[in-house]
């Protein structure tokens, strides 16, 4: 009977530990519980956009601690942190791949506005090269502009260029074989150019009409020639029958003595002089590509 009374109260004992150990821990575990709800973070404040996971607050029996929890149990408790996991990790690749193609689309961005600037440069230089050729196109235009006024100005101006003379014994009016050879020379190279008359005097000894008529058949002889045998036009050439007026003389080299006075010629005598302007020079001109035309012309 005293067994009897031991053993219940030692199992007594027992069962009022556990008890008196949950009790005690009660008041303890209850501010705890209150501190961590407090530093608690947000649903927004989350990266899942869920709320947090909360720390298991009750405790059974066995405190925290199960010394007898199953696998059931832990995959229990375990699993909703493990899905907590997946969703981080799946987050975090989303955002990887989102900073990944804004990355892309930033590099394509700068590629594009790189091109786009390297583009309107080789405009720009284009633009220059093109108005300086058409600064340099004007100042040419502006340079024969000035050079065919100035032709222009003097086209009426005929200077004497080359001079042959035909003499003719007394009372002759025919073209010996000497006189053609000359007046071939001079004629030939005409055939090519222009801006030229050919002025013809013929000069006659004698007195009066007879000495004008003699001259005027002489310059006519050489007249006829030119045009016949090199095709000279008759508009180019002018004919003055000068009759038996005096020629000057040549004056003095030394310039310090006078010139002598005009003589009288003696027999027949025709003065061919070759008169030319600048209408060539101006054809010469017009005729000669600038620099522009000439990168234009195709190789």
């Amino acid at each position: 009977m005293k067994n009897r009374t031991v053993f219940a109260l030692l199992l007594a004992g027992i069962l009022a530990v556990p008890v008196f150990a949950q009790d005690n821990s009660a008041p303890q575990t209850q501010p705890s519980s209150t501190q961590s709800a407090a530093q608690t973070p947000t649903k927004a404040d989350s990266a899942t956009g869920k709320e947090p996971l909360q720390p298991e607050t009750r405790e059974g029996f066995w405190g925290h601690m199960n010394p007898f929890a199953r696998k059931k149990y832990v995959a229990r408790q375990t699993q909703p942190i493990r899905d907590r996991i997946n969703e981080l990790d799946e987050l975090t690749a989303t955002n990887t791949k989102s900073i990944k193609d804004t990355d892309s689309r930033a590099q394509q961005g700068i590629q594009l506005a790189s091109a786009k600037a390297n583009e309107a440069d080789q405009h720009a230089i284009d633009a220059g090269n093109k108005a300086q050729a058409a600064q340099q196109t004007a100042q040419q235009a502006h340079t024969r502009l000035n050079t065919v006024e100035q032709v222009v100005t003097n086209i009426d101006q005929y200077q004497p260029t080359t001079q042959t003379e035909i003499l003719f014994k007394p009372g002759q009016t025919v073209l010996s074989k000497n006189a053609k050879t000359a007046l071939d020379e001079m004629a030939t190279p005409l055939k090519t150019q222009r801006g030229y008359v050919v002025e013809v005097q013929g000069f006659s000894s004698g007195h009066g009409q007879v000495a004008i008529s003699n001259s005027q058949k002489m310059a006519e002889s050489v007249v006829r020639y030119l045009v016949l045998n090199h095709d000279i036009p008759v508009y180019r050439i002018y004919l003055v029958g000068m009759g038996n007026a005096p020629v000057p003389a040549a004056a003095a080299s030394a310039g310090t003595e006078p010139a002598p006075k005009p003589k009288r010629i003696t027999g027949g005598r025709v003065e061919i002089s070759l008169l030319k302007n600048n209408l060539e020079q101006l054809a010469s001109t017009s005729s000669t590509p600038t620099p522009t035309q000439e990168q234009q012309q195709p190789k």
